[in-house]
Order: C-alpha cells, then sequence, then structure tokens
C-alpha cells in the first residue's frame, strides 16, 4: 500500500444541522459507517446560522480516501457540508481558566477559541464544587496549527482579562 493510502490525517468538518432531535447522532453515523476516528465535536447550540441552522464543527481522523467516503455520505444523508479539509494541529497546549468560568459564560469563551482558524478545542475538563453561581475552573486541552501556539494564547489571554478570569499557562519549554 502506498502511504496515501495509509496516512491517517486530521480533519475539521463544518457542518450545519436543523435543530430537532436526533440530527447530530445522524450527522455521526457517516462518518463511524466510514472510518473516521472522531476527534472532537464543537457543538454552538446557543448560535444559528443565517439559515438559522446549528453550527457544528467535528475533528476526524481519517486516510484520504475514507475522508472523501465521509463527505459523500454525509451529503447522501442530507447533512449540509459548509467546510471540509486537512487541519494540521501538531502543537498541544493545556491551560486552566478560573473564577466564574460558567457564569461568564463558557459557551462563549469556548466559541471564541474555536473562532480562531489555526485552533481547536479537543477536550475538556469543568469543576464547580460549590455550585455554578460560585468560582469554578476549566481545564481546556486545545490543538493549534505548529507556531501559532501564542496567537491562540494572545486570545485567550484577551479572554480571560475581558471576564476577569485567572488563567494559568502552560509551561514554557
Amino acid at each position: 500500500m502506498s502511504d496515501v493510502e495509509t496516512d491517517v490525517r486530521a480533519y475539521t468538518l463544518r457542518l450545519e444541522l436543523v435543530d430537532e432531535p436526533g440530527e447530530l447522532l445522524r450527522s455521526l453515523r457517516p462518518i463511524a459507517d466510514n472510518g473516521g476516528n472522531l476527534l472532537s465535536i464543537f457543538h454552538e447550540r446557543g448560535n444559528v446560522t443565517p439559515r438559522g441552522h446549528i453550527p457544528v464543527e467535528v475533528d476526524v481522523e481519517a486516510t484520504p480516501a475514507r475522508f472523501e467516503r465521509i463527505i459523500d455520505g454525509l451529503r447522501e444523508a442530507g447533512i449540509n457540508v459548509i467546510q471540509a479539509g486537512t487541519e494540521r494541529y501538531s502543537e498541544g497546549l493545556t491551560v486552566i481558566l478560573s473564577g466564574h468560568v460558567i457564569d461568564t459564560d463558557l459557551s462563549d469563551t469556548l466559541s471564541r477559541i474555536q473562532e480562531s482558524a489555526n485552533a481547536s478545542v479537543t477536550d475538556l475538563s469543568l469543576a464547580a464544587p460549590e455550585g455554578t453561581a460560585n468560582v469554578s475552573s476549566a481545564r481546556i486541552s486545545i490543538a493549534a496549527e505548529k507556531g501559532a501556539s501564542e496567537a491562540v494564547l494572545d486570545k485567550l489571554r484577551a479572554v480571560a482579562d475581558e471576564k476577569e478570569l485567572r488563567l494559568i499557562e502552560p509551561l514554557a519549554s
């Protein structure tokens, strides 16, 4: 087999889903059926596209051939694929936000990280030991394009400052 047939890559799909029960699951079926490995899902239920649908970003790993079959499967299922392409995320960083993380709209914070064309949130852990109205913290793992970590951190710093959150940055190498 050639390297192209076995070369697994990370891809980002931007989908537009109708706001109905089961639509997210229906959009994931072609990914599973065509051999895609799910990395992350960012479901922005609070936002809508100009057509009144829900934007969803899905990161998957697949060979190029499987990725093409995934795209075809999504379109055959009637899922609107807004954008599909390779994202070469080669740098990872994990940060911690502390303060009123939930009260200052965690969804907005994550959206603003995701809006950065060179980063994707890959994992989130949330702790609110005294309830959501009190101080909480979030551990956020981010995949960034090579050389983009500092720009992603700058965006995080700005969001943290604006929302009066404490940002614990990764240790420098």
